[in-house]
């Protein structure tokens, strides 16, 4: 299993993979250009970059893993989950972690993430085949003759100072077009990926408020209100211990955890319809990864969720 070549595939494909909790990688088009200094031409391509905001489960790299692997998406999902804890676990070493062909990740001296692309695969799939090339100064210099033995032809002439004034014109005319063009550009990708996350938040209400219809209930009998001062958890990343059918079981794993120290509670259920139990939440990822290396040698089987609750 690599779940980094199953990435790849996908960067030819889409402009967005999401390694859920993590982060996703986006692409970008590039067109062609020619670099005046060298004289090396180079064909259109996609540039990789990577977003750590955006951390909701899309379900394109599961289903995509599930499809090929011919498993269930809950066991794509927990490939994916183990990929991101490793990945997760090396950048706390210090380590350069390569992802495939895509690039690498690390954390820099202030412990933000970092992103290196590896630009020897084109992604771009309408350049496949295509590398860059170079004229060489004797063309150049052939070239420069048989243009101006045109010139000579031409039946209008030109002074050098009206040759010079049409060349800054139509240069300057190169640039506006240029800039106009990268900003059209921007401007799409921009809107491409704030309709990737209404669409994504649109899905996780959508799910919300289906939970809350099946779990309204009437009560004949109610029970007469009681009051409880309870420590309020907060924070988007949970250690999850386990996920059951039965809220009994649920109730009786939170009561053994807390007995072993841990503040463990109930979260609800998942779309699944299993009862989730967690050690304890967390402000930030690092805690929860520090956490998470510690249970792990105790229950292989806990993981790292990151939802807003």
């Amino acid at each position: 299993m690599n779940i980094a070549s199953y990435i790849q595939d996908l960067l030819y494909r889409y402009e967005c993979v999401v390694l859920p909790g993590f982060g996703a990688f986006l692409s970008q088009k590039q067109s062609a250009y020619i670099d005046e200094k060298t004289g090396q031409f180079f064909p259109p391509k996609k540039l990789i970059s990577f977003n750590r905001q955006l951390l909701r489960n899309d379900g394109l790299l599961a289903n995509y893993i599930s499809e090929v692997q011919g498993v269930s998406y809950e066991a794509a999902t927990n490939m994916v989950r183990e990929f991101v804890y490793d990945l997760e676990i090396s950048l706390e070493k210090g380590e350069k972690t390569e992802i495939g062909h895509i690039g690498k990740l690390y954390l820099d001296e202030e412990d933000k993430l970092q992103f290196e692309p590896n630009n020897s695969i084109n992604f771009l799939t309408h350049s496949y085949g295509l590398s860059n090339f170079g004229v060489t100064e004797l063309q150049r210099e052939i070239y420069k003759k048989e243009v101006a033995q045109l010139e000579e032809k031409a039946p209008l002439l030109f002074t050098p100072e009206k040759r010079r004034t049409s060349i800054l014109k139509y240069a300057a005319i190169g640039l506006i077009a240029l800039g106009l063009s990268g900003y059209a550009g921007l401007n799409i990708y921009s809107h491409q990926v704030s309709q990737h996350n209404i669409a994504e938040q649109q899905e996780a209400e959508n799910q919300l408020q289906q939970q809350i219809q099946e779990a309204t209930f009437v009560i004949d009998n109610p029970l007469p209100a009681v009051t409880f001062e309870v420590e309020k958890q907060s924070g988007n990343y949970h250690i999850v211990a386990g996920a059951f059918r039965v809220e009994e079981n649920a109730e009786k794993k939170v009561k053994e955890l807390k007995e072993e120290g841990y503040k463990a509670r109930l979260i609800g259920a998942n779309k699944y319809g299993l009862h989730q139990v967690v050690y304890s939440s967390y402000q930030t990822r690092r805690e929860a990864i520090n956490a998470l290396y510690k249970i792990k040698k105790t229950n292989e089987a806990a993981w790292l969720l990151v939802q807003e609750l």
